[in-house]
């Protein structure tokens, strides 16, 4: 396994933004763990499960129909041999993704395929609600990246073309859910480079971390 470098925080803070650019410019191959949590919960959906069939999502997580790939762009996610990388960002499947990532069974069941996943990298950016705690908890260098509800809000409302305030409300919802589940809650990693994008655009986030980690990983 070679170098890891995680990066947490919660929904909408930035992260695959902030990933995907330090990526780019440490060399890196970058992975959003979410993916395998919303790719499950858009499969879900679409197979028509209970949210609280907790034995039939442990299975589907399982599935062959259903697979998460990485690329220098972006992490995909494929159900039944289509691309539905676009679909998994709505804020119901991020929702249900939320829930049913509650269940220690379904995140039994993930944990490995996302901890291969730095098999074969000699450098892993890797972000999502747990990595430098439960996933990546030997991470050389961890980020916990976050920001204002407002902020965040406001940030995935463009993305999605949709009301800010209905967006805020979600995020709360899922937040509360994320820090207070039982089974590795949102928290801020031990040793964690805190960074608050709140007044900061992508480049200043990410020339704060890529300073942070060549510090610390003497890249």
């Amino acid at each position: 396994m070679g170098k890891v470098i995680t990066i947490d925080g919660p929904a909408a803070s930035g992260k695959s933004s902030v990933s995907r650019e330090l990526a780019q410019r440490l060399s890196c191959t970058w992975l959003s763990t979410g993916a395998f949590y919303r790719g499950l919960a858009y499969v879900a959906l679409q197979m028509n499960i209970e949210l609280d069939d907790v034995q039939s999502i442990s299975q589907l997580s399982q599935s062959p129909i259903w697979k998460v790939q990485m690329t220098p762009a972006r992490t995909l996610v494929f159900f039944r041999d289509q691309d539905v990388t676009n679909l998994i960002s709505h804020e119901d499947v991020g929702n249900f993704a939320s829930r049913i990532s509650h269940y220690p069974d379904v995140r039994k069941s993930l944990l490995a395929a996302q901890r291969n996943c730095a098999t074969t990298e000699s450098c892993l950016i890797a972000e999502g609600r747990d990595c430098g705690t439960v996933v990546f908890p030997s991470a050389e260098a961890k980020i916990y990246l976050t920001a204002s509800s407002e902020h965040r809000a406001a940030r995935r409302a463009a993305e999605q073309g949709s009301s800010a305030q209905e967006i805020k409300e979600s995020q709360k919802v899922r937040d509360q859910q994320d820090a207070t589940r039982k089974v590795a809650p949102l928290q801020i990693p031990d040793g964690a480079f805190v960074v608050d994008a709140s007044e900061l655009n992508l480049s200043q986030v990410v020339d704060k971390i890529e300073v942070y980690v060549k510090q610390k990983l003497v890249i």
